[in-house]
């Protein structure tokens, strides 16, 4: 499914699935934690999470929790919020020490903090501006610049191909569009058919993204859009199998360490969640403070237990641990009964 055309990498990314970058979710431990189900052999994209430019020039990469990595980590793409030279481009110069493969620049986050401050979407009110900054990282270094993007506030297609047309002659190697407006964030139904149009107006890769629920989600995105990959947030912290899943559609071998098929049934994925929340409390409890890692646990467990028939019972129930190896007893209980995944995620919209 990747283009032949259009490679990533110089054809070096072989599966078209990736993570996408979250605020407080992306780090290494659910980075970790989705790699664990990555085929055998395959290689794709991984993000960190969202990262401020502002900030960077002064820390230590790869000492703070955001920049956390594991020297297996190989293509991450980590994703800068900035809209200023004097902060990206040392920032970029860190990131390109501590191993980043390429740069994402975010014009696609809504939140107010970012519209204030001339980041993230509302970038995309200044056309102009906005592939300046995308030039601006280009000549910050050697490495290959994307851009997350979303609709716009106009939800006009004809503006967004100017916009992204302009963030091509600014020197972007890939694209990846949500196509759902700013004020809409995570609600309403995402317009696949602009990624479709997107890929086929532009000549370099579209990355699509939005409603990804299951994996049959993400094969029926390729086969509407044509698009050269797809990322998926929220669902793979509630499923980080996926991958394994479109793996083995794809004829990828198994993921290391995991034997037979993978989950398909309501009984096998609810059993594979509990086994994803064991690993994950493993690698926070190894890498962060207890309240740093136990903050970023109830996270992502907030996140995906949505998913979950009584998820709201193991999210009560692990509030009782006192720490990570409470917590995993109680998984490991809640866990040995069948039955506890939803038949139904249409409604869910990450």
């Amino acid at each position: 499914m990747i283009s032949d055309k259009r490679p990533l990498f110089d054809g070096q990314i072989n599966f078209p699935i990736m993570l996408a970058p979250m605020v407080g979710l992306s780090h290494i431990g659910l980075r970790l934690l989705v790699r664990s189900y990555l085929p055998a052999n395959a290689r794709t994209i991984w993000p960190t999470e969202m990262l401020s430019s502002r900030r960077l020039p002064a820390q230590n990469v790869g000492e703070t929790p955001e920049t956390f990595r594991h020297e297996s980590e190989d293509f991450l793409v980590p994703q800068i919020l900035g809209n200023e030279e004097k902060y990206i481009r040392p920032s970029i110069e860190r990131l390109k020490d501590w191993g980043a493969r390429g740069i994402d620049i975010n014009m696609g986050c809504p939140v107010r903090k970012a519209l204030k401050h001339n980041y993230g979407v509302s970038l995309m009110g200044d056309p102009k501006y906005a592939a300046e900054v995308v030039d601006m990282a280009r000549r910050s270094s050697d490495l290959p610049v994307s851009v997350k993007l979303r609709s716009g506030h106009q939800n006009d297609f004809q503006f967004l191909l100017n916009f992204v047309n302009g963030l091509v002659e600014g020197g972007a190697s890939w694209v990846c569009l949500h196509p759902r407006t700013a004020e809409m964030k995570r609600k309403g139904k995402a317009d696949w058919n602009q990624i479709k149009m997107l890929r086929e107006a532009i000549d370099i890769p579209v990355i699509g993204n939005g409603d990804i629920q299951i994996y049959q989600d993400a094969l029926r995105m390729f086969e509407e859009t044509g698009c050269d990959g797809v990322m998926i947030g929220r669902a793979l912290t509630s499923r980080p199998w996926i991958l394994w899943q479109i793996g083995e559609k794809l004829g990828f071998e198994p993921p290391e360490g995991c034997e037979g098929k993978a989950p398909e049934t309501k009984e096998e994925e609810a059993s594979e969640y509990g086994r994803s929340l064991i690993y994950l409390t493993n690698v926070l409890e190894e890498y962060f403070e207890y309240k740093d890692g136990l903050r970023r646990f109830n996270f992502h467990l907030r996140v995906s237990h949505p998913w979950l028939n009584f998820g709201h019972a193991l999210d009560k129930r692990l509030n009782r641990g006192k720490n990570f190896q409470e917590k995993r007893e109680i998984i490991s209980e809640f866990f040995a009964k069948p039955g506890l995944f939803q038949s139904h995620y249409t409604e869910l919209a990450y």
